[in-house]
């Protein structure tokens, strides 16, 4: 509870930083998102507002607004419209089930709307094109791992968060690493993963993940071509010729 005191104006808090929930009904009509968009159309909405709308509500413990914003904030804007598990998503992001499946089944729906009529896929043959391609990393307050699945002209066919928190051997495995790359028919990857310490030099463990995921790509015909780290300034490669 917290405590206010008349007399000496002290106010007792575990966070005094913390910002008061914004809920959606108490702002103006022109500030909230699904009016927002009636009036001024899609273009107008931040990303954190469009997922609002299609979340339309949040949960007794967060309101959407914020809970579309730590979603964005946490997961980035590429992660979360190629994530394609629910459950996955429920357990990462601590949201229910139900707002999981919304999420997955609204970024899947624009990629078949939109799959036979959008551009060229990027194309990565560089540490630098992959850092280009990968650079919302560096934002991100948790530790994440991206794959980036290429075909044989090093197009992207896919990309796929596999794991989010801090990388050891004992959640980074392969099966996990490989199994986009089989179901998108690619031929090589670029594996990613930011420090948010700022710290850009390999760990142990990232050298050590990342020899025994070339090993398992030379065994399934997959190249792992790069592991990319990325801070909030610098990016680095994890060298991976043994």
């Amino acid at each position: 509870m917290t405590t206010y005191s008349l007399q000496d104006h002290s106010l007792i808090l575990d966070n005094p930083n913390r910002q008061y929930p914004l809920r959606i009904k108490d702002l103006p009509d022109e500030d909230k998102p699904r009016e927002k968009l009636i009036k001024e159309g899609p273009i107008s909405l931040s990303t954190p507002e469009l997922l609002a709308v299609v979340l339309n509500v949040g949960t007794k413990k967060e309101e959407v607004m914020m809970m579309s914003s730590r979603i964005v904030k946490e997961y980035g804007e590429k992660g979360i419209i190629n994530q394609t598990d629910p459950k996955l998503l429920e357990k990462e992001l601590g949201v229910p089930l139900a707002k999981s499946c919304q999420i997955v089944a609204c970024f899947e729906l624009g990629r078949r709307f939109f799959k036979e009529t959008k551009g060229r896929a990027a194309v990565i043959r560089t540490p630098k094109q992959a850092y280009e391609y990968l650079k919302e990393m560096r934002d991100l307050p948790k530790e994440q791992l991206r794959g980036i699945y290429l075909n044989s002209r090093h197009r992207v066919v896919h990309d796929e968060i596999i794991s989010i928190g801090s990388l050891t051997t004992n959640i980074v495995h392969p099966r996990e690493v490989f199994r986009p790359a089989l179901e998108y028919s690619a031929v090589a990857m670029v594996l990613a993963h930011n420090h948010p310490s700022g710290v850009v030099k390999p760990t142990e463990s990232d050298i050590s993940i990342t020899k025994q995921l070339v090993e398992a790509g030379h065994i399934l015909g997959i190249d792992l071509l790069d592991h990319i780290i990325i801070t909030k300034n610098r990016f680095a490669s994890v060298p991976v010729e043994y």
